[in-house]
């Protein structure tokens, strides 16, 4: 029978749980947050909103299905959000070190040991989820013999980390999509490439005013927006111009910004795949799937902008958009490759947007 190595996770408030390793048996600290979506995790571990984070996923078995291969398809990785996990740690309840799938090439803890990410199995993610929720989010380190420090991860620039570093164009489509990176998941990408599209894909920083685009979507990605001051600034000079605009998670806080929104830290966020969000002003719910830390007071919207969705958990800020010019964006993920797509038909919206501004502007 394989044993496996005891490691502690602490918590910064002094709790301390105990747990068997399976990943990466290297000590590491970060901020700790919880996950309540039952499948997805190869999806989840690469997204890189998650830098600097350990994730605590709440579905009890994990592994059953391995990890998928690292095909690809039009320069994407198929089955992954990124080239790479992004998560500082991963803790669960059980591991599965068996699995079985039809695309599985490797096991989970196989993984993890591979890209250098502690995991920790054993520990009880029901309690340990609850005293997140009753505490909130807080800063966490897993440590193996050695003793290290705690290591708040929102005081650093995620966003640098994570985007990409040189211009990347993708497809020879007729209409032009500038998508500022600040941390983006391939599938905004995967759907952006189901229209005529060229998909100009370029980092965080840089300068959109000499650029010659139809439309402009900025990406989700991780961290404190207020980080992001060269994307704010970038944005304000985006929405003084008509052309159209869509953002996502991270995205979505960085448009609101600056349109004169303010944001402000969740007790302890939400990362799941069945948010529910209600369209202001309808009847109308949907499920969405969600990662971010961080909302936009939905009191600070300016009065030329209104409220597009709000949650219906909390009643917190899911969505934004311009009373009169074609910019929107939504905190949640309408494009979330492990589901759910209820508000896939957002994306069909904004190219609708963008055909219409080139439309007028032959």
């Amino acid at each position: 029978m394989k044993q496996y190595r005891k490691a502690k996770l602490i918590l910064e408030d002094g709790s301390v749980f105990t747990g068997y390793s399976f990943g990466h048996e290297g000590s590491i600290a970060g901020e700790i947050v919880f996950n309540t979506a039952m499948t997805g995790y190869p999806e989840s571990l690469t997204d890189p909103s998650y830098k600097g984070q350990i994730l605590v996923l709440t579905y009890p078995s994990i592994g059953n299905y391995g990890v998928p291969d690292k095909s690809e398809k039009d320069g994407l990785p198929s089955n992954f959000e990124s080239e790479m996990v992004h998560i500082s740690a991963l803790i669960i309840s059980d591991y599965s070190s068996k699995y079985n799938h039809w695309n599985a090439s490797k096991s989970l803890g196989e993984w993890l040991k591979q890209e250098g990410v502690p995991g920790l199995f054993g520990i009880d993610t029901r309690l340990l989820t609850k005293h997140i929720r009753e505490k909130g989010s807080m800063l966490a380190k897993i440590e193996f013999d050695d003793s290290i420090e705690f290591f708040d991860p929102n005081k650093s620039n995620l966003v640098e980390m994570v985007s990409c570093n040189k211009t990347i164009t993708y497809g020879n489509g007729d209409i032009r999509i500038l998508l500022i990176d600040c941390g983006v998941k391939y599938n905004i990408i995967r759907y952006l490439q189901r229209f005529n599209a060229t998909i100009i894909r370029v980092p965080w920083d840089h300068d959109i005013t000499n650029e010659d685009y139809d439309g402009l979507f900025i990406s989700n990605g991780p961290g404190d927006p207020s980080v992001c001051d060269k994307t704010i600034n970038s944005l304000r000079y985006a929405i003084n111009r008509d052309k159209p605009i869509f953002g996502i998670c991270l995205g979505h806080q960085l448009l609101a910004i600056a349109a004169g929104a303010s944001s402000y830290k969740l007790k302890f966020g939400h990362r799941s795949h069945n948010q529910p969000v209600q369209k202001v002003g309808t009847n109308k719910s949907y499920l969405t799937s969600q990662n971010h830390g961080y909302a936009i007071n939905g009191n600070s919207i300016p009065t030329d902008w209104k409220e597009a969705f709000i949650n219906l958990n909390d009643y917190s800020n899911e969505g934004i958009s311009h009373k009169s010019k074609p910019f929107s964006s939504t905190q949640f993920h309408p494009e979330a490759s492990s589901g759910p797509t209820d508000t896939a038909f957002l994306f069909n919206s904004f190219i609708d947007e963008v055909l219409e501004y080139k439309k007028q502007t032959k």
